[in-house]
């Protein structure tokens, strides 16, 4: 399986929020930016932190593909 950030990216585009904006609001590291570009696995602590930033529900950010 595996994990995609697509709802996460169209989410900030519809809430006009760039990138670096978003990564300073959710405190998160350069590297987890990229692993987010990637679709690789970030912690749960992580995702529920952007959930939070967002004010959204994990199934709003992130789906697992078989």
């Amino acid at each position: 399986m595996t994990v995609n950030y697509k709802k996460l990216w169209i989410l900030l585009i519809e809430k006009h929020i760039t990138k670096a904006q978003f990564r300073k609001s959710a405190n998160l590291s350069s590297a987890t930016l990229t692993k987010l570009n990637k679709n690789e696995y970030v912690s749960m602590e992580i995702l529920t932190r952007i959930c939070k930033v967002l004010d959204c529900d994990i199934g709003d950010i992130v789906e697992v593909e078989k």
